[in-house]
């Protein structure tokens, strides 16, 4: 009787774990998910994915206007370019991401034209188009960065006649400031607010010494981005592939200077007709 007892609690602990991922949600579901679903499982980064068989097309004419809606961007690979020594170029090293579960970029839509050369020119217009991310280094230095696909425009090969899996976009755009106006640093100074100098030192606050520090900038840099399509639903104008982006990293307001970050991953997007 105890060893029976035993047999029935193995095998009902067995069901509940079988069950358990039978039904665990996934982001190639085409079933809508509940909130409970979703919470605390990473799903809401995740971009929808194309099954690998979806190699279709879709013809585009010119004079007619086209839009990339519902665009998602999800990096999974972060690297930092990092001087090992004087005598050896710099390389970039892998870095370990400490933001979680808030790195995609979603809703992202644009224009999509064919030029008179037959190329398609994606023009970026809006959407959830940034994210701030911080990534640390083997040696434990940590480099934030503001991911952002703001103002891309990116362009593919020329003679171009339909959307395919063999186009590839390239292009640049914009990378605002990690920080806004208003941030304050530990000693209350700002762009837009705060101290002029620091309070701590009076009578040397305005020196040479302390004016990087003390006089804050919004830079904004440029990153450039390629897009390789690689799958196409042509019935429902879904397409999805592989990115690359380079791009700087935060200057915290002019004081620091940047370092090369690039990103790696995978996008979604649908075609529409306008």
């Amino acid at each position: 009787m105890r060893y029976r007892a035993l047999l029935v609690a193995f095998l009902a602990i067995c069901l509940s774990v079988l069950t358990a991922c039978s039904e665990a949600p996934s982001a190639t579901s085409s079933v809508p998910l509940t909130y409970d679903q979703i919470r605390n499982t990473g799903l809401a980064n995740k971009c929808p994915q194309l099954s690998e068989m979806t190699r279709g097309s879709i013809a585009l004419e010119s004079g007619k206007t086209y839009e990339l809606v519902g665009m998602c961007i999800e990096p999974t690979a972060y690297f930092v370019k990092e001087e090992a020594s004087k005598r050896q170029e710099a390389t970039y090293v892998p870095g370990k991401v400490l933001t979680r579960y808030t790195s995609s970029l979603d809703q992202v839509r644009g224009d999509l034209a064919v030029d008179s050369d037959g190329s398609l020119l994606f023009s970026e217009t809006g959407g959830m188009d940034f994210q701030a991310i911080t990534v640390q280094l083997p040696g434990g230095q940590q480099e934030p960065f503001l991911f952002t696909v703001k103002g891309l425009t990116a362009k593919s090969q020329p003679g171009q006649s339909a959307l395919n899996s063999s186009i590839d976009f390239e292009g640049d755009y914009s990378v605002p400031s990690y920080r806004t106006s208003n941030f304050l640093d530990p000693k209350g100074r700002g762009l837009a607010t705060g101290y002029d100098s620091a309070v701590a030192l009076p009578g040397s606050g305005d020196s040479e010494e302390y004016e990087k520090e003390n006089v804050k900038s919004f830079d904004v840099g440029q990153g450039h981005m390629s897009l390789r399509v690689s799958k196409i639903d042509s019935a429902t104008g879904e397409i999805g592939g592989t990115f690359e982006a380079e791009q700087p990293s935060d200057t915290d307001m002019g004081t620091a200077e940047p370092v090369d970050i690039k990103v790696q991953g995978v996008f979604y997007a649908r075609l529409e007709e306008v």
